[in-house]
């Protein structure tokens, strides 16, 4: 899902990189790596709550609704090779539906919608809240800002890239009526996808994505808060959304299509669902300090001063 289009699913052409993000953007990342991951202070102690509790889930009436993000006619992003999100997010949904269903969860949903950008978003929603279900996963793969997208042609095609963006991430919104067990279910996915040595989307939290920038939740599993989105905020049951790696991402893009991954992100989907049923009611966990953010540069562009205004000298 291309930043700023999230409830929008359209897409603007965006301009060739600029040299001055361009080299914000390489001084940041640098930063970036040298960020330690502070631990999660309650994920070991849930663990043996989770073992305790996990033959109580009833998989057989647990009803997941998996969500594929954007429609045929709104695609969402373009990937590198000029491949539509769409098709990228269909396809794993249908493996992660498989795999829940041969795992016991046979009430699975697998919702495929029609139309344009926010019509579509809204229809979605009536529909995931009409079935009713005890979680909602939206399936979406990510791309970058326009103006960090450079041009190189794929089999006679111009198309944009980015090689420096990568890693899934996972969403919330806290204006879900069931906020603290998206939350939960979030922090589960996004530990499985971790513990399967797959990288987060570490930039969502730094000053260089502007208003692309999140609130980072939790920074071992990689769960970011983005109360706006359509598709987390008017859900009536716990509502996360996935982006499983960057498809703008030359190299990503390949590990996407691979069945090796959509493989992976279907066993941890299967594996943290099946945690979060068997753990329903108990205390929500806390949310982990984030690591420092990057510091913005310490030199300021210089604000343009007003004129000063003439005023008539007084009489004496």
């Amino acid at each position: 899902m291309a930043q700023g289009r999230r409830d929008t699913s359209c897409r603007n052409a965006a301009p060739r990189g600029r040299a001055l993000p361009v080299l914000l953007l390489g001084s940041a990342l640098l930063s970036i790596g040298a960020v330690q991951a502070a631990p999660a202070n309650d994920t070991a102690a849930a663990a043996p709550a989770a073992a305790s509790a996990g033959a109580k889930c009833d998989r057989a009436t647990f009803r997941i609704i998996l969500d594929v993000g954007h429609t045929a006619e709104s695609y969402g992003a373009m990937s590198a090779r000029n491949v539509p999100e769409f098709e990228y997010n269909l396809n794993l949904a249908r493996r992660i539906d498989e795999r829940l269903k041969a795992d016991g969860f046979s009430e699975t949903v697998l919702l495929v919608s029609e139309g344009k950008a926010r019509r579509s978003l809204q229809a979605r929603v009536a529909r995931a809240n009409k079935k009713g279900a005890d979680l909602f996963i939206s399936i979406h793969h990510d791309s970058v800002p326009g103006i960090y997208v450079d041009k190189w042609e794929f089999e006679g095609k111009r198309s944009a890239f980015n090689d420096m963006f990568g890693g899934y991430s996972v969403f919330v919104s806290k204006q879900n009526p069931h906020y603290r067990d998206s939350l939960r279910f979030a922090r589960l996915l996004g530990n499985q996808m971790a513990s399967k040595e797959m990288q987060f989307a570490r930039q969502y939290d730094q000053w260089f994505m502007g208003k692309f920038q999140r609130e980072l939740l939790d920074i071992e599993a990689g769960v970011y808060r983005y109360d706006q989105l359509i598709v987390l905020k008017n859900t009536t049951m716990p509502a996360v959304l996935l982006e499983s790696g960057s498809i703008i991402n030359r190299d990503e893009e390949l590990v996407m299509a691979s069945d090796e991954h959509k493989n992976k992100v279907a066993a941890a989907v299967s594996s943290s669902a099946a945690e979060y049923c068997g753990t329903r009611g108990r205390a929500p966990p806390q949310v982990a300090n984030p690591g420092p953010k990057t510091a913005k540069p310490a030199h300021r562009i210089a604000q343009p001063h007003k004129p000063a205004v003439a005023r008539p000298a007084r009489k004496r």
